[in-house]
């Protein structure tokens, strides 16, 4: 067996995650530390692309609105500090990274929920 499976094996954080994709609405909870003190801060948008399948370098990126401003973070899948994610909207996208999304503003930019 390659040294490196192993590594990542042993040292993995095992984060089980709802299944969500590209267009959807999801909350990452996410540890903050100041100082001594930790706390859990809540970050709410789109996912505008998930990259690196399933390795440990895995990441997807969330969009969000402030203010009038677009803001965008990017999560690795394997990180410590994410304490959960929850999906809040599937939404109905035709593309896996969904970068148009940057141009629109208003009710352009709005995504179609995915009713099952």
């Amino acid at each position: 067996m390659d040294l490196m499976k192993v590594v990542e094996k042993e040292f993995a954080v095992n984060n089980e995650f709802p299944k969500f994709k590209a267009g959807d609405t999801v909350t990452v909870h996410y540890k903050i530390v100041e100082g001594n003190k930790e706390r859990i801060q809540q970050y709410r948008g789109v996912v505008i692309q998930r990259s690196g399948g399933s390795s440990t370098t895995a990441t997807f990126t969330v969009r969000k609105m402030s203010g009038n401003i677009g803001v965008e973070r990017i999560f690795p899948v394997q990180s410590p500090f994410i304490d959960k994610v929850e999906v809040n909207k599937y939404g109905k996208v035709r593309r896996a990274r969904i970068f148009y999304l940057r141009k629109l503003t208003g009710k352009k930019a709005r995504i179609r929920e995915k009713i099952f």
